[in-house]
């Protein structure tokens, strides 16, 4: 990643007149504040790859890079990801590419194996896991909420004791952050840093909007009608996002395309045989080629070949025995959510709402 680049486009939204422009400008003076009063070596960024953190980064990356003298090159960006338990592997692997792509020295933080959440794998409305085809275990136990957190931060403060403040990703809207301001203490019993928060005063919307406006990469998830990712636990797409017409997984045979006795007839007799050239020799029938073809292209769901005798009835399978039909819910990208007060309807519990067939603008 050019990063020069990054803190170029990243002011020059900020001078710009987009409607967003005011808050980048906010948030860039705060991050400014945060390094002036602790310095580059003692500030750090809490990044889980969700929206509100890669918006964050960007900033940060730009913000780090206006400061650093253009001859030099870029130095590290301290980092600290604190996993939830049974995180998303693809969220993981695009935590993984951000911390090559802009050079963060990443320090990862793990529950123990016995935190897990007390939230249960949520259900669809009809009842049925949200993932089919990996099925998820159920939660157990109690969940670590904001102890694992506390735990998580001793540690970081062990490692880097020369820590003396963290970039957070909070926003007004998310839980526990009505009443944050731009930086907070740690509450007493925790690992002394300041919470620096950027972003706090930005919406859902403006979120996507500087996302997309300048093209940062985010998580895959999102475009799968994810709006807010935690634990595998207790987070699905959001109804909210849901397309009312599922597509079928798999395309249905027609009858037309079906293999019917006649064309196999045909198929043998037109590419593999010639009338024979005397009477000695061998006359082909047409049972004969049918169940030759059918011996040699058909199995049953034993595994045995048909013969001779059953390769009528194989065929017969093999035109009337078409694929289930499986259908999965389709979802809209996250960024076509325009009421942010449902960002949180894929957590927890499923919510009663009503699928939309009615495309959303941004």
């Amino acid at each position: 990643m050019d990063h020069r680049k990054v803190a170029d486009d990243v002011y020059a939204l900020a001078n710009s007149h987009e409607a967003i422009a005011p808050l980048v400008k906010e948030a860039l003076n705060v991050i400014d504040e945060g390094l002036d009063t602790h310095g580059l070596d003692h500030v750090s960024l809490s990044f889980n790859g969700g929206k509100d953190c890669t918006v964050l980064l960007h900033l940060y990356a730009g913000a780090l890079a206006r400061r650093q003298p253009t001859d030099q090159p870029l130095r590290p960006l301290p980092a600290l990801y604190i996993s939830v338990p049974s995180p998303f592997p693809l969220l993981e692997e695009f935590i993984e590419r951000a911390a090559k792509t802009y050079n963060l020295d990443l320090y990862i933080s793990r529950p123990p194996p016995e935190a897990v959440e007390s939230v249960i794998t949520p259900l669809r409305n009809d009842g049925v896991d949200y993932v089919e085809a990996a099925p998820r275990p159920r939660a157990v136990g109690k969940a670590k909420g904001g102890e694992g957190m506390r735990q998580a931060l001793e540690l970081y403060k062990q490692n880097y004791p020369h820590i003396d403040a963290i970039l957070i990703g909070t926003r007004r809207t998310d839980p526990h952050g009505a009443t944050l301001s731009f930086r907070n203490m740690t509450d007493p019993g925790w690992p002394t840093f300041e919470r620096v928060n950027p972003i706090i005063n930005w919406s859902y919307g403006d979120v996507w909007t500087f996302l997309r406006l300048l093209r940062v990469p985010y998580c895959c998830l999102y475009d799968q009608g994810y709006t807010s990712l935690g634990s595998t636990y207790n987070t699905f797409p959001n109804p909210a996002l849901l397309i009312s017409s599922p597509v079928s997984t798999e395309s249905p045979v027609s009858p037309q395309s079906a293999i019917s006795p006649t064309t196999a007839l045909s198929s043998v007799m037109s590419s593999t045989h010639v009338l024979p050239s005397s009477p000695q020799s061998e006359t082909l029938s047409p049972t004969t080629v049918l169940s030759s073809y059918i011996s040699q292209t058909h199995t049953r769901s034993n595994g045995a070949t048909d013969s001779p005798i059953n390769g009528v009835n194989g065929i017969h399978d093999v035109v009337h025995s078409l694929p289930k039909q499986h259908t999965e819910p389709r979802y809209r990208p996250a960024y076509e959510l325009t009421d942010g007060n449902l960002e949180r309807h894929g957590r927890g519990t499923v919510p009663a709402l009503q699928p939309t067939s009615a495309p959303m603008s941004v």
